[in-house]
């Protein structure tokens, strides 16, 4: 591919991260080399096992999970954000180097709405990412800076979930 496009699976249904790992199998089943980062995730989801097994992706793995931001306390925000401000700038070292043919960022989103991510920094990612680079972002609301940007826009509305009526996430379904 001569140039990458970027991807924002977005809205409010479930599937977003499925979507995004689907293409990042795909692309590693074509030879692309992956990079996988994720904001605001736990370690224990099942699709990291698979993902770690093939060679073709590399998953950058946090060092410690805290649960929803809009739930922390100060001092833990704090954490967070040095937590994935290094994984910010760790994202932008390996993919300098052009060993990557695509880079999945998992909810960029929330990151990028938190401030965990500058938005300055963020902007100029998705402005002037490697050519090649093909980029998939996950999350609610994307801002319509972040849209008008992206070559691909797929929203993925709730119209029924479990959850609405009490039934928490389920292991191998929705985590």
């Amino acid at each position: 591919m001569a140039r990458g496009m970027i991807h924002i699976y977005c809205g409010d249904g479930k599937g977003k991260t499925t979507a995004a790992t689907g293409l990042a199998v795909r692309a590693a089943g074509c030879g692309m080399k992956v990079l996988f980062a994720r904001f605001l995730k736990n370690e224990n989801s099942g699709e990291l096992s698979i993902l770690d097994s093939v060679p073709e992706i590399e998953v950058l793995h946090l060092e410690r999970s805290y649960g929803f931001f809009n739930t922390l306390t100060d001092e833990e925000k704090e954490e967070v954000r040095q937590m994935y401000g290094q994984l910010w700038d760790l994202i932008k070292e390996k993919i300098s180097g052009g060993q990557f043919q695509m880079l999945v960022i998992d909810e960029f989103m929330a990151a990028y709405r938190y401030g965990l991510i500058g938005r300055e920094e963020a902007l100029d990612l998705l402005t002037g990412k490697p050519e090649a680079l093909e980029l998939v972002l996950t999350g609610r609301n994307p801002g319509p800076e972040l849209t008008e940007l992206a070559d691909y826009v797929s929203e993925i509305r709730k119209v029924k979930h479990p959850f609405d009526h009490g039934i928490m996430a389920r292991r191998g379904i929705e985590y």
